[in-house]
C-alpha cells in the first residue's frame, strides 16, 4: 500500500473515532442560568424574612441600598468575566468588568465606618453578630462557586486562576446582596471588616481550588 493511502486509511480512521462535541452556550446565557439560582435563594429568604426590613433599612441609610446594589452589579459582571474568560481566544482584560461594580461597592460600604460619628445612635454589631455576616457569606459561596466551577469545567479555562478568582468574587458578592435581605442592623466598621474578610476568604479559597478543578484536564 502506497504511503498517501495510508495516510489517508490512518485519517479515516481518527475521524470514525472522533466524538462530536456539544457547543458551549454564550458567557450571557450561561451567567443568566447561574442567576436563576441566586434569584432561587433570594426568593426563599424574601419569603421567610420579607421585604419591609430591608426597605426600611435602605430608606433610613441610602448608602446600604447604594451598596446592595453595587453589591449585585459585581456579582453580574464578575460572573460574566469568569464565564466569558472560559472561551479560547478571549482576552484577560475581560477580569476588569466587575470593576466599576466593585468600585460602588466598597465605596458605598465605606460610609459604614462614619456610622457612629454620623448617627451616634447607630446600633453597633457585637462581635457574634458580626461573626454572622461572615458565616453567612462564606456559607452561601460555597454552593454557588460549586456551582459556577461545574459549569465552567467543561470549558477548560486557559486562565483557571485568574477565572476562579472571579469565581470567588462573583460568589462573595451574590452572597453579601442575599444578606442584605435579612441583615437586621446598619453597617458599622466591625461588620464590614467581617463582610471584607468573608470577601477575601472566598476569593483566596477559590483561587487556590477553583484554579486547580479548573485546570485542563
Amino acid at each position: 500500500m502506497s504511503e498517501p493511502r495510508l495516510t489517508e486509511s490512518l485519517i479515516q480512521s481518527l475521524g470514525e473515532q472522533l466524538t462530536p462535541v456539544r457547543r458551549l452556550p454564550p458567557p450571557w446565557l450561561r451567567t443568566a442560568g447561574w442567576l436563576l439560582a441566586v434569584a432561587a435563594i433570594a426568593t426563599w429568604l424574601l419569603a421567610h424574612y420579607g421585604i419591609a426590613g430591608m426597605l426600611r433599612r435602605w430608606s433610613g441609610t441610602p448608602d446600604l441600598a447604594m451598596a446592595g446594589i453595587g453589591a449585585v452589579i459585581t456579582a453580574v459582571c464578575a460572573a460574566w468575566a469568569a464565564f466569558a474568560l472560559g472561551v479560547p481566544g478571549r482576552s484577560a482584560r475581560w477580569a476588569w468588568l466587575p470593576l466599576p461594580g466593585l468600585l460602588l461597592w466598597v465605596s458605598a460600604s465605606g460610609m459604614g465606618c462614619l456610622r457612629q460619628w454620623v448617627a451616634p445612635a447607630t446600633h453597633v454589631a457585637s462581635l457574634p453578630e458580626a461573626n454572622d455576616c461572615l458565616v453567612f457569606i462564606i456559607s452561601f459561596s460555597i454552593p454557588l462557586s460549586a456551582l459556577l466551577i461545574l459549569l465552567l469545567r467543561r470549558a477548560c479555562p486557559l486562565r483557571p486562576v485568574l477565572t476562579a478568582v472571579m469565581i470567588g468574587l462573583a460568589s462573595a458578592a451574590a452572597s453579601a446582596g442575599l444578606l442584605e435581605i435579612c441583615h437586621s442592623f446598619d453597617s458599622t466598621a466591625t461588620d464590614l471588616m467581617m463582610h471584607a474578610l468573608a470577601v477575601a476568604i472566598v476569593v483566596a479559597v477559590n483561587a487556590a481550588m477553583g484554579g486547580r478543578l479548573l485546570q485542563p484536564r
